[in-house]
């Protein structure tokens, strides 16, 4: 297992197919799936069809959302990372965790380790992040991971606005990301 980045308490490495049933435990939870615009995930083969989506995206972008673990168990946790949103042009981060972490502080640790990752090793330009107005929790973590509010805005078309963060190379140089 090949790890992309480690922090204090967490191990992030490629999604692969061996992660099906932790994700499937994932998306499946209506909790976890309530602010995602997304549907409950009803089988694995929804779920395998998503991972070769992310394999694809691995080969094609040179980043991902990665499977996310504690350290000191190697317990999968949920994961976080980037994706390229062609809609828009933009690099979002992302993550989700399952509900039993939720609260721990792990969110932040995992987006502030990708914004660093992503700015000093893939030396992108400008990450963002979205989120449903309702969902106060991801908008803490992003305003603790250093990025800005940026903007109301739908993700979808017909949907209502969603809150947008962003950190590029000018909030790099006053500090304020990560």
């Amino acid at each position: 297992m090949k790890i992309l980045i480690e922090t204090e308490r967490l191990l992030l490495r490629k999604i692969t197919l061996d992660d099906k049933e932790k994700l499937f435990r994932l998306h499946s939870d209506p909790d976890v799936q309530k602010y995602t615009g997304e549907p409950i995930v009803e089988s694995i083969g929804e779920i395998e069809k998503a991972i070769q989506i992310r394999i694809n995206n691995y080969e094609k972008y040179g980043y991902g959302r990665w499977a996310t673990f504690l350290k000191n168990e190697m317990q999968f946790v949920g994961w976080a990372g980037l994706a390229y949103l062609p809609e828009f042009d933009e690099i979002d981060l992302g993550y989700r965790f399952l509900p039993e972490f939720w609260g721990s502080g792990i969110a932040t640790e995992a987006s502030r380790a990708i914004l660093t990752y992503g700015f000093d090793k893939l030396k992108l330009k400008k990450i963002i992040a979205i989120a449903m107005k309702e969902n106060k929790a991801s908008i803490r973590v992003m305003e603790k991971a250093g990025m800005e509010f940026e903007k109301f805005a739908p993700y979808e078309p017909g949907s209502e606005d969603a809150v947008w963060y962003y950190c590029d190379q000018k909030l790099l140089t006053t500090n304020k990301c990560y």
